[in-house]
Formats: C-alpha cells, sequence, structure tokens
C-alpha cells in the first residue's frame, strides 16, 4: 500500500534556492542551541528551567540516569543559506516504533520561505526511512506556525497535555502507515468502520 511518505514531494526539492539541510555533530549542536535557543523561546515564554531548582546532588543523579538509557538513535539537523545558520530539528528514539520530534526552529530573518515545511518533510522521510512507525511531538496550544504545517503534513492532534516547564501542550503524531492514520481518525469517531478497519478489529 502506498504510504504519505511515497506521495510527498522531496523535500529538497522545497528549499529555496541557497539554501541546505546538513545533519550536526551532537558536540557542534550544544554551541548552536546555546547561541540561537534564547532568540526563539526565551523572549516571550514562561518556561521552568527545571535545572535551575535542581542541586548538585540531584543534578549528578540526573546524568547518570541519562548515562544509563543506552545508546538510542538521535537526529540533530540545520539548516544553512551558504554558510549561514538558518534554523534546525532535533529529535531521538523514544522506543522501537516512535521517534519523539524534540524540537525545531527557524530563525526570525529565515521565515516565511517554506523552510519549515521542508525541514519537516526531510525529518519524516529520514526517520521514516531508519523503520520509525510513529512520529510523535509536543507544542505550545498556540504555536500556530508550527502546529498548522505539521497538520498540512499529515500529522493529527492526539492529546492534551498541562506542564509543568511548558504549559499546555498539544501532542502531534504521524503514521507513516495510511491505515494507522485511518484507524486514529476512526477511534476519534470522524469515520464510520470500513472493511479494512472492520476486518481488522474483526467486526465483521
Amino acid at each position: 500500500m502506498e504510504n504519505q511518505t511515497d506521495r510527498q514531494t522531496s523535500a529538497s526539492a522545497l528549499l529555496p534556492a541557497g539554501y541546505s539541510i546538513r545533519e550536526i555533530a551532537r558536540e557542534d549542536f550544544d554551541f548552536i542551541w546555546r547561541d540561537h535557543a534564547p532568540r526563539i523561546f526565551d523572549e516571550n515564554s514562561q518556561i521552568f528551567r527545571l535545572m535551575s531548582v535542581f542541586n548538585d546532588e540531584e543534578r549528578e543523579k540526573i546524568k547518570t540516569l541519562s548515562a544509563r538509557m543506552g545508546d538510542p538513535y538521535q537526529l540533530r539537523l540545520g539548516v544553512y543559506r551558504g554558510d549561514e545558520f538558518a534554523g534546525w530539528a532535533i529529535g531521538d528514539q523514544h522506543s522501537s516504533e516512535a521517534f519523539y520530534m524534540r524540537n525545531s526552529a527557524i530563525l526570525p530573518e529565515h521565515r516565511r520561505k517554506g523552510l519549515y515545511s521542508a525541514l519537516l518533510r526531510h525529518v519524516v522521510e529520514t526517520v521514516t526511512e531508519i523503520g520509525f512507525q510513529k512520529i510523535f511531538s509536543r507544542h505550545s496550544a498556540t504555536n500556530n506556525d508550527v502546529i498548522i504545517p505539521k497538520l498540512k503534513a499529515g500529522f493529527v492532534i492526539s492529546s492534551l497535555e498541562v506542564s509543568d516547564v511548558f504549559g499546555v501542550l498539544v501532542h502531534l503524531v504521524y503514521y507513516p502507515k495510511e491505515i494507522r492514520r485511518k484507524m486514529q481518525v476512526y477511534r476519534v469517531g470522524d469515520m464510520r468502520p470500513d472493511a479494512e478497519i472492520r476486518g481488522l478489529l474483526k467486526l465483521e
């Protein structure tokens, strides 16, 4: 069966002239995050910075627990115009089937050019090719600049969360296999079960 990714245009074809998407090493991304994230997230947000309330012992225990999580797949991408940094997307393996699209942004001076849509498509294509069967993300409930492009790309709303760190978050999920997205729509109640769904759920 043809899936959603098969029907998508290649991400590189959506990029404006002069822009590219590149993978970034973890050690390099830490410096990029330090330099650019405050411009995106600190000016208007009221994020609860968890590390500020932990003491040295608690921070050390968190570091130890993190080291015990093994070697999950991680993806760090940068958007560039020539050598000029323009945005990023990072994510990591959440389970054997799920990829968590953890954070992404386009710097203000590079917005309104379709870069986010191209970056999103690149992430979906990359992690689907690797084998992930579910891609999910969490967003401020009023962040329409990100939520709307994701809905247009085939993501669906799966839940709401009240986070002590970020406030009200919308959870979005993308299923590379069309049948899983159709099942999600059926579960919500927006469609009657067709023959495929009835067969899978043994309703006949």
